[in-house]
């Protein structure tokens, strides 16, 4: 098994950091060591995995029996462990996003440059078994040159712990952007293979988190307060993205919005397009020809439904750790470029106008010189 011989430590042990363990696992690493501040999830941790639990992310990265560390915590932690692990030698995998803000992922990009392990980000939806099909009939040509991507990660009712991290501008950096509009965006640019983008301009909201009379029929935020909670985030966006050779992407995300559900997303070639949901494991291709006559043909693919995408991110994490190379995707430099357009779109917003990424790449230069 690929991961044999790797030790893992895991920092944060909710249930993001549980999936990472129990997928390590299965792949033959060994989940050595766990951090947590809540004793609570260290007892857990150490029962399920029979692995080393620590307070603090600072005595898990100088544990010698960890090699690697993932880390699944608050976007605002991402950059003090990221590089804490990376300073100690530790090849990491850091949770969607990069950071909470572009000035911190520039930092945990730095941090890896100068490392000797390899870095690598939590976009694991590239990994899905609509991806892989995609991949593969974009590779042998069958879409012809992509135009466009329609990029959909939309909740009804969703919005994640009302008074959590995940609404706390200070924690999160933002809300259903940052949260699984990131998603989207970084498939769509993926799926065009990082494009050189020109040009963002978005449109965030705030509609839900003051009001009292919030209904959430499938009791996805509990115990709902408006007065007493903290809610200063996004729960909803709307952006668009041109490109240097005509390229765009539309993309939509929310928390919560009167519309219904959709994680649909739809790429148009000259030749043909392509739909699925995100993270699913079928696709449908959308053709049309002359033969005989006119018409048009949908071809419905199934992927395997065993495949995950979390599975496949890590089992790659793993590979290029035994391997010892960089990773070739899920890179630093791609999250990068991901947490550019997220910057771009809440200066769209704030600003009312479109943001040229060429400015945010200026002053991302003039950061690193200082």
């Amino acid at each position: 098994m690929i991961g044999t011989g790797i030790g893992v430590g895991i920092v944060g042990l909710g249930g993001m950091g549980t999936l990472h363990a129990r997928s390590i696992r299965d792949l033959g690493a060994d989940v050595v060591a766990g951090a947590d501040l809540v004793p609570e999830q260290r007892r857990r941790f150490a029962d399920e995995f029979d692995a080393t639990t620590y307070e603090t992310h600072e005595e898990l990265v100088v544990d010698g029996a960890v090699d690697a560390v993932i880390v699944t915590t608050p976007n605002r932690f991402h950059e003090p462990i990221a590089t804490a692990a990376l300073e100690a030698g530790c090849d990491v995998l850091v949770e969607k996003p990069l950071a909470h803000t572009l000035e911190s992922a520039e930092r945990i990009a730095e941090a890896a440059a100068r490392a000797d392990g390899i870095c690598m980000v939590g976009f694991h939806n590239r990994h899905a078994a609509s991806m892989a099909m995609f991949d593969e009939q974009h590779a042998r040509g069958r879409f012809g040159d992509l135009t466009h991507v329609e990029a959909n990660y939309v909740r009804r009712r969703g919005v994640p712990g009302p008074g959590s991290w995940f609404t706390d501008p200070e924690l999160a950096g933002g809300g259903a952007l940052l949260d699984i509009g990131v998603h989207a965006l970084d498939l769509s640019l993926y799926a065009l293979d990082f494009p050189e983008i020109v040009e963002v301009s978005g449109v965030t909201r705030t509609t839900f988190g003051a009001t009292e009379e919030y209904a959430d029929p499938e009791g996805f935020g509990d115990n709902w307060n408006a007065e007493a909670e903290t809610y200063e985030v996004d729960d909803s966006v709307s952006a668009f993205i041109r490109c240097a050779d005509g390229q765009t992407v539309s993309l939509e995300a929310a928390w919560a919005t009167n519309r219904e559900e959709s994680m649909n997303f739809r790429v148009r070639g000259t030749q043909a397009g392509a739909q699925f949901d995100i993270g699913d494991t079928d696709m449908q291709i959308l053709e049309s020809g002359t033969a005989g006559c006119d018409h048009y043909t949908d071809v419905n693919m199934s992927g395997d439904a065993t495949l995950t995408g979390y599975t496949e991110q890590d089992d790659a994490f793993l590979a290029a750790i035994a391997a010892d190379v960089p990773p070739e995707t899920n890179t630093v430099d791609e999250a990068m470029t991901v947490q550019r357009v997220i910057d771009a779109i809440y200066r769209s917003s704030e600003s009312g106008r479109a943001v040229e990424l060429s400015e945010v790449r200026r002053e991302t230069s003039q950061r690193a010189r200082r």
